[in-house]
């Protein structure tokens, strides 16, 4: 990633209020349900910890990354102030690189970020029965861009896991899905 762009992410994240609450990603809270209670996590761009915070504070380990330090330094501090800093590791990564080493991952984690480049290495990084959650910009009910994903693009890109659920609508796509055990 470019510096200007990791510049603009610190910018963005040295804004962000902390008191906001943790939890699921918006897009995945109807289903949250699903989410593991125990084992590892995996959260790419994981911007200000929200979602990593609330998978250690349901029983995960986690490991989250951001090419941003700022927004790690400040899930870090979410993290402290919520009592889960045993449970979640931060990491300065730019995902350029590919993904972070580290165990099989229970669920792995991908809100509105997409590189189609780490698409085989989640897939090969998430455990038998492991849930992967992605989600990001799309094109339905959106004019294209460069950073939006064209309509199917998810189920495509992760057909060899079993859907649970998905959806394409007002500029977002997200899905849900498992890996065969």
């Amino acid at each position: 990633m470019s510096a200007d762009d990791r510049r603009r992410w610190d910018e963005r994240y040295a804004a962000v209020d902390l008191a906001a609450g943790v939890g699921a990603p918006r897009l995945f809270a109807p289903h949250e349900h699903l989410f593991p209670t125990a084992g590892h996590a995996l959260e790419l761009a994981c911007g200000d910890g929200r979602a990593a915070v609330w998978m250690a504070a349901r029983g995960l380990d986690v490991v989250a990354c951001d090419v941003s330090p700022v927004a790690i330094a400040r899930a870090r501090a979410r993290a402290t102030a919520h009592g889960v800093t045993d449970h979640c590791r931060f990491a300065v990564v730019d995902l350029d690189e590919g993904l972070p080493d580290g165990p099989p991952a229970d669920v792995i984690v991908c809100h509105l970020f997409r590189d189609p480049a780490l698409d085989a290495a989640i897939v090969e990084r998430l455990a038998p029965g492991g849930l992967l959650a992605v989600a990001a910009l799309s094109e339905v009910g959106a004019a294209p861009g460069s950073f939006r994903v064209a309509p199917g693009v998810l189920r495509r890109a992760f057909a060899a896991l079993d859907v649970v659920a998905d959806g394409e609508g007002d500029g977002e796509a997200w899905l849900l899905a498992t890996k065969a055990q």
